[in-house]
Formats: structure tokens, C-alpha cells, sequence
């Protein structure tokens, strides 16, 4: 298998991050597929482990999470009944947690959308913070138990519930139901109404639908293996933290945090694997 230089790397993560296939990375570059994949599995496993060693004490006031959905390999419809209980295969979830004042991505997990994952998941939000936030979800019950465990009463918690009209039939079925109304829950502590939200956490997710070719709808640049598909959200994550400008904060996330004084470049993003 070739040995990349620095200027190649740096060519196949820059179309991976703004949404290319590994296909069309492929066809862009002249690289191999196989070398591209173990480019994605080596920076992947480098990018979260800088994250948990580098993204800790993280002043946040206000915190929003979601959880966004693909699948992986096959629609969940079509898993035989012998691979229902095999993880990474049908659907997949993407839990994120972001600071609504940094815009940091504080926290994410690749999993399923269930009790145990909810757990693990607050616990490592709750794990990379300093002092008392303000956290919304939406109406999920697995955050109830999740946050009160993690958190217990050092936290003022609000979830944000929306209500939908009905499923849409024929040439719209694609897009969302109609979000007809919102309802307001605190549930611990003394949560400010008026930042009560998960805007900001929903607009993170048009970024990963928009710069992660594995989570758009509709084609069949679906990830099919989970291993590869949490490698990327690792990648697209550390780079979103560390390299990409925010348009309104005019800095990375990582510097508007103080996590860093300077903006990182895709250079020193595949620098981490050395």
C-alpha cells in the first residue's frame, strides 16, 4: 500500500470534509480506495483521541444535544431477521452535543438511540464541562434517567418538544412533516425559558448532512461499514472544532472556546496521525 506524502493527505481529507464520496475522492485524486480507507481509519482513531484529550474543561453556559440518524450497509426495512440485534447494520445515530455560545462540538457518539447509549453519552458531556450549564434536548426519555445520573441536581434542564403534523404522502414524502408547535418541559433546576432551544444543535446537523457524504439521503454513498462511518464523524468533527471558520463567530469554535489561540489548517489535522 502507497505512503501518502503530507500534500496528499491533506488533498483526500479536504474533499471528505466538504462532503466527496470515497468514490469521487477517489476519482479526484488518483488514489486508491484502499489507501484512502486506511487514510480514513488512521486519522479517525488519531482524531478521537486528540479530542478527549484536548476537548476537557470546557466553560460552556449553554448546552443543546440531538441525535441525527443514517444507516449503515442497509435501510433498517431491509435487515434480515438474523441481523436485527447485529450493531451497524440499519440504522445508525449520531448523538452530538453543542456549545450554543462557542459553537463547539462538545461531545458526539456514534451508536444506537437507546438507554445505554444516552448514558455513555451525557456522561462524557458531563465529564468534558466545568461548572453548571443549561442544557436542552428534545423529548427523548432515555435523557431524563441519562441527565439526572450524570448530572443529579447540578444542572438546570429543559427539554424542548416538538409537535408535528401528519406524514407527508406522494412527491413530498421526502421532506420533514410541518413543525406545527413546541412545547417547553423543565425538568430540573431553573432553566432560562427564553434559551430554551436546540437551534443551534439542529443547524450542526445540515453541517454534518452537508459536509458528510455518508449521512446524504438518497444515494448510495451510504457508509457500509460503522467502523468507517464513526472514523469519519471523527474527522469531520476535530475538523469543524479546529479548522473551519464560523461564519458568524469569524473564528473556529476551538478558538472562540480558548481551547486555542490560532486557526488550524488540514495540514496539522493529518499531523496528528504522526
Amino acid at each position: 500500500m502507497n505512503k501518502l506524502s503530507t500534500e496528499e493527505r491533506v488533498r483526500v481529507i479536504a474533499a471528505l470534509v466538504e462532503g466527496s464520496s470515497i468514490n469521487s475522492t477517489v476519482r479526484m485524486t488518483g488514489i486508491s480506495k484502499p489507501t484512502i480507507l486506511k487514510l480514513l481509519a488512521d486519522l479517525g482513531k488519531a482524531c478521537k483521541a486528540f479530542h478527549d484529550e484536548h476537548v476537557v474543561n470546557v466553560a460552556a453556559k449553554r448546552v443543546q444535544c440531538d441525535e441525527i440518524r443514517a444507516f449503515v450497509e442497509m435501510k433498517q426495512k431491509n435487515v434480515p431477521v438474523e441481523r436485527k440485534s447485529e450493531f451497524g447494520v440499519g440504522d445508525t445515530w449520531t448523538w452530538t452535543a453543542i456549545d450554543a455560545d462557542s459553537k463547539l462540538m462538545i461531545s458526539w457518539m456514534v451508536g444506537l438511540r437507546d438507554a445505554g447509549y444516552a448514558h455513555e453519552f451525557i456522561h462524557d458531556v458531563a465529564s468534558r464541562l466545568t461548572s453548571r450549564v443549561q442544557l436542552t434536548t428534545d423529548g427523548l426519555k432515555a435523557y431524563l434517567e441519562a441527565v439526572e445520573n450524570a448530572f443529579g441536581g447540578d444542572i438546570d434542564y429543559a427539554q424542548l418538544i416538538k409537535l408535528y403534523g401528519p406524514e407527508k404522502a406522494g412527491p413530498g414524502r421526502y421532506s420533514p412533516p410541518q413543525c406545527i408547535g413546541c412545547e417547553e418541559h423543565a425538568i430540573s433546576g431553573d432553566p432560562d425559558r427564553a434559551h430554551v432551544s436546540t437551534s443551534y444543535v439542529e443547524r450542526a446537523n445540515l453541517t454534518m448532512w452537508m459536509g458528510m457524504r455518508r449521512f446524504t439521503r438518497l444515494t448510495n454513498a451510504f457508509s457500509k461499514k460503522v467502523e468507517n462511518h464513526a472514523h469519519m464523524v471523527a474527522i469531520f468533527f476535530t475538523y469543524y472544532n479546529w479548522c473551519r471558520i464560523h461564519q458568524s463567530l469569524r473564528v473556529t469554535p476551538a478558538m472562540e472556546a480558548g481551547l486555542t489561540d490560532r486557526l488550524w489548517e488540514i495540514e496539522d489535522l493529518v499531523a496528528l496521525i504522526d
